[in-house]
């Protein structure tokens, strides 16, 4: 079944989500050995504050044992710096072993030497001096602007996943000018729809003035039109989380795109998806702004992002296709889903992203945010009276602008 949205599109709905914290190893000549092991720094990475040498401060907060060898200043260990502007590991651990010759850094899981009393083993992804990111309390992703820049203007793409040859429209604005890194939205279009459709959306007007560049995917051919795959629906065999992560790795290869300021949006099943690279790519995306779509009971327990991501989600109360209560649907042949319901997608990403107390009263926009949430973000909800339509990028665009990759 198919139902048609706007005069162009048509549409069914269904749709498809750091600390950085590591410390170099220390000496086992440094330090007087504390009867405590020591602890990673919280935001610390090889490459930090004293450049990882020996025992010494592993950047803005970290300290070695109770005094512990390879403590805050002590030692003399490892002498290589960490990467030139790599990050402490993903999830850093509590101190543990290490001491000796601290090795070089930029190691995949990074751990100090094997003496007692270190100063902690390095993240568990990115290791001492992972291989993006600042050193330290991890400041900005270095940036080096593609040359030429590219022009304004819309362009179709081909990027290559697997055996597909998936495509997408490339849009840069007249405000882009290519020597400063800016945002990258990934807009996805509903089911049924396409890239050049999905070009209507109500972001460009909000993105276009700030010089943000835009893809605007196509999804693949599906029992009830293009679409996209969020587990149980709405098309088979095809992976979308790693087309949205070509695409991305693609564009930030010809465009001057900042990488930890890239977000995901979309309409109907286009929220579908933009809640599932939420929920499977929250390395990449910043934050995602999904409209008239919900997560699913079928897709809600596999959604375990690796760290909070914001998300606010567009709802009307009057929505025929998606009803804002939830509930199950049929609409794609062959692949029934149930959807949580506005609220109840609403509190399922209140617990992902472990927020606690209860959400704010609803404002003047009638929305209503989940305020006290892990790594400092929000998650709100949005409730229209518009039928099934896009969110209110007056709105949205606001809200995940302000957040960046940790």
């Amino acid at each position: 079944m198919r139902l048609a949205l706007n005069a162009n599109v048509r549409v069914t709905a269904l749709a498809g989500a750091l600390l950085l914290t590591a410390c170099s190893g220390g000496s086992s000549s440094g330090g007087t050995g504390g009867s405590t092991l020591g602890s990673g720094g919280t935001n610390a990475g090889t490459g930090g504050a004293l450049s990882g040498t020996g025992g010494g401060k592993g950047g803005s907060t970290a300290t070695g044992g109770t005094p512990g060898t390879g403590g805050e200043s002590t030692g003399t260990g490892g002498s290589s710096k960490g990467g030139e502007t790599g990050s402490g590991g993903a999830a850093g651990h509590v101190g543990g072993t290490g001491g000796g010759a601290g090795a070089p850094s930029g190691g995949a899981t990074g751990h100090g030497g094997t003496g007692p009393g270190s100063g902690g083993a390095g993240g568990a992804t990115g290791g001492n001096g992972g291989a993006t990111g600042a050193g330290g309390s991890g400041g900005a992703a270095t940036v080096t602007c593609p040359s030429p820049a590219l022009t304004s203007g819309d362009s179709n793409k081909t990027v290559q996943v697997g055996s597909l040859s998936r495509t997408y429209i490339l849009h840069v604005p007249t405000a882009y000018k290519g020597n400063t890194p800016v945002p990258l939205v990934v807009d996805f279009h509903p089911l049924g729809g396409s890239g050049s459709q999905e070009e209507s959306s109500p972001y460009k007007a909000q993105t276009d003035p700030e010089g943000v560049v835009t893809a605007y995917p196509n999804g693949e051919s599906g029992p009830s039109g293009a679409a996209w795959n969020v587990g149980p629906c709405c098309v088979a065999n095809v992976d979308d989380v790693a087309f949205a992560r070509a695409l991305v790795a693609q564009v930030e290869g010809v465009a001057c795109i900042d990488t930890k300021r890239v977000y995901a949006v979309g309409f109907s099943m286009g929220g579908g998806m933009s809640h599932y690279v939420a929920c499977h790519a929250a390395d990449l995306f910043a934050a995602v702004a999904p409209a008239s779509f919900d997560l699913l009971q079928e897709n809600e327990a596999g959604c375990t992002p690796p760290r909070p991501i914001a998300e606010i989600c567009f709802r009307s109360s009057n929505d025929t296709v998606v009803p804002y209560a939830g509930g199950a649907s049929s609409l794609v042949p062959g692949m029934p889903v149930n959807f949580l319901g506005a609220v109840g997608t609403f509190q399922k990403w209140a617990q992902i992203d472990n927020c606690t107390g209860s959400p704010t009263a609803t404002d003047s926009n009638n929305c209503q945010y989940y305020k006290s949430c892990g790594g400092g973000v929000q998650v709100g909800l949005c409730t229209m009276n518009t039928g099934h339509a896009p969110g209110n990028a007056t709105i949205g665009w606001p809200f995940i602008k302000q957040y960046t990759l940790p």
